[in-house]
């Protein structure tokens, strides 16, 4: 069967393809309701679908944007893309995910595909990688907004969670507990904004109580190698920690694999606060205290602030940062020197 063409319907509702398109378009107030129901006839009974790619030439837009993520398996990201696909469709835009796993090229890749696609935008929660080819695609007019990670502080359009305040809170609930030697176990934060204003909340909390910044209390972890130093290594030195403090919810899953493995109990023998939610975390025989983030909110304003800058490619740059909170299970205990 041959598909059916914008002039067969017009043909058929024996008007010009010209009013056909401008009735496909919306553009149909000056219609008669009698040509604008012949055009919906004919429409329905041909059975007629416009092509997408050639109503965005004319319309200089796709209604499609994209979004490129780290790791489409995660909870943070499972909730965000909720949040984008929520928006989307009170908005009347669709959009197509890429996922990178954390790959740089992977990225690029996919920044050139969706480029090509003609999206009229993109939400992006970048490697850090590739800040020039973005910016030279946002200057090329496409409109780009950041999420989950700031990485050098120019990103144009960004929302994130208030990462700095959250870890200093949750640093002063365990001094509150009595806690003061504090294992802030972490990524590298020294190239990454987002994590180094983790870092300077957990520091503004202990210099606020007069506590040392202990760097032997710094524990370093990579995605791909596990952690710098074995934590039971930690956790038998002299002067060892009280808590540990996780800063990504794969840390704190391989940290509690570790603990776990060698039978070592929280929160009796080490305390245990980690970032980000854990899912099912209440069927957890010992339930883990959390830094809360709002991903799904995330998602919801990451989409309204890009629809605006399509709307409007001069509006200004923001960041937008989310409030996170406090979850209290039962992985904190009080500690007694």
């Amino acid at each position: 069967m041959s598909k059916t063409k914008l002039i067969d319907v017009a043909e058929k509702a024996g008007v010009s393809n010209s009013t056909v398109s401008q009735y496909l378009n919306g553009r149909f107030d000056y219609m008669s309701e009698k040509t604008k129901e012949k055009i919906k006839l004919a429409v329905s009974d041909l059975d007629y679908v416009p092509n997408p790619i050639a109503r965005s030439l004319i319309m200089a837009q796709t209604k499609t944007i994209g979004v490129i993520v780290r790791d489409i398996t995660g909870f943070y990201t499972s909730r965000t893309i909720r949040g984008i696909d929520d928006y989307c469709k009170t908005s009347d835009f669709n959009f197509l995910i890429y996922n990178t796993d954390v790959d740089p090229e992977v990225e690029a890749k996919s920044l050139e595909a969706l480029y090509q696609s003609r999206v009229d935008g993109i939400i992006i929660a970048s490697s850090g990688e590739n800040t020039d080819l973005i910016a030279k695609y946002s200057d090329r007019g496409l409109p780009i907004v950041h999420f989950q990670l700031e990485h050098d502080g120019h990103e144009k359009h960004i929302i994130v969670s208030d990462y700095r305040k959250a870890a200093c809170e949750a640093t002063e609930y365990l001094i509150g507990l009595g806690h003061q030697r504090i294992c802030f176990v972490t990524q590298d934060f020294q190239h990454v904004k987002s994590r180094m204003d983790r870092y300077l909340g957990y520091v503004d909390a202990l210099t606020k109580h007069k506590i040392p910044v202990d760097e032997e209390l710094i524990l370093n972890w990579q995605r791909n190698v596990g952690f710098e130093q074995s934590p039971l290594n930690v956790i038998s030195n002299a002067n060892s920690p009280t808590v540990f403090f996780t800063q990504h919810l794969a840390i704190t899953t391989e940290l509690l694999t570790e603990l776990n493995d060698n039978h070592i109990s929280i929160p009796d023998d080490v305390s245990l606060l980690g970032f980000d939610d854990i899912p099912m975390a209440e069927f957890f025989k010992v339930p883990i205290t959390v830094i809360t983030q709002n991903p799904y909110e995330i998602g919801i304003q990451a989409t309204k602030l890009l629809l605006d800058n399509i709307r409007d490619k001069n509006t200004e740059p923001q960041k937008i940062m989310i409030p996170c909170s406090l979850t209290e299970r039962l992985s904190c205990k009080k500690y007694k020197s």
